[in-house]
């Protein structure tokens, strides 16, 4: 099993020794000062039916109060920012209720791990970004905080001493020689180490790996298909363009408009919007909207 499809990942976080070395390294501490940890329920409640619903990845509580959502996507996400920010404000909402103090609310983080570059106009791979001052840089509060790593830009060798960049190498892993090598890093590596091992042994979550593994083949298929299908589209579009602005130009424009509406359309079809209501948001035809996604 690999550790970056996301059920093997909240299976390792269901191991609390696993738990506690992730998270003393993601908050710069000795494992030895982080107490222990509390998994809490992953849906985020709502406020009305109508309130989109939230499902983490892992939701721990420390024993300070603080809590963290860690969240593992392999696939790129276009609107991960604004996904990102919402889980962390539903998070940091979460914690009172109506007439409570806000000086019961604390530190809430939420930390992605990302097997896609994110950042790529630079080779930083781990950073933290709080809310700063934009002319001082002074903190303004650190009871909201975004981590996020990028596994794509991993240094070609992790130093001693830098656990973050250990775990994620672990994370990233692909053979069973490198998690060997990362398991003799520290203690809680060789705990990961051995909870992989176990957890691949296990029939039914063997079972349940792949099923998961398949979904995101699946999904990965269907968005493949659609970007195909809305070139084809594309090129009649810019067949019929090229009539007016020249057949090389026309073409790809068509490609271009295609791609665009195929993405739109499906999109909009896997937020569970019908082939009616696709039709009238994107103002297209019923008969192009089913075409796409047939």
């Amino acid at each position: 099993m690999l550790p970056t499809v996301d059920f093997c990942f909240k299976e390792l976080m269901q191991n609390p020794k696993v738990r506690k070395g992730f998270i003393s390294a993601l908050l710069d501490l000795s494992p030895n000062e982080v107490e222990d940890t509390v998994l809490l329920p992953t849906l985020l409640s709502r406020d009305s039916a109508d309130d989109k619903l939230g499902i983490m990845d892992v939701r721990v509580l420390l024993k300070d109060g603080t809590q963290m959502n860690m969240e593992m996507q392999v696939k790129y996400f276009e609107y991960w920012d604004e996904r990102a920010l919402f889980y962390l404000s539903k998070m940091f909402d979460s914690q009172i209720r109506k007439g409570e103090s806000y000086e019961k609310l604390q530190k809430c983080i939420h930390v992605s791990i990302l097997d896609f570059i994110h950042f790529p106009n630079d080779n930083k791979c781990y950073r933290r970004i709080h809310f700063r001052d934009d002319q001082t840089s002074q903190l303004y509060s650190d009871k909201m905080e975004l981590q996020i790593l990028e596994l794509k830009k991993l240094p070609p060798e992790v130093k001693t001493g830098e656990d973050v960049l250990a775990w994620m190498r672990f994370f990233s892993s692909k053979s069973k020689e490198e998690f060997q090598n990362m398991a003799k890093t520290n203690e809680y590596l060789d705990e990961a180490y051995n909870t992989l091992l176990n957890l691949s042994a296990d029939e039914k979550k063997r079972l349940e790996y792949e099923a998961r593994e398949k979904a995101l083949k699946d999904y990965n298929t269907q968005i493949s298909s659609a970007e195909k299908r809305g070139l084809k589209a594309g090129e009649e579009i810019g067949r019929k363009a090229g009539e007016e602005i020249g057949i090389r130009k026309g073409k790809e424009l068509g490609k271009e408009l295609g791609v665009q509406e195929a993405r739109q359309v499906f999109k909009l079809y896997m937020q569970g919007k019908s082939p009616e209501e696709i039709s009238s948001l994107c103002n297209i035809s019923i008969d192009k909207v089913r075409q796409i996604l047939e």
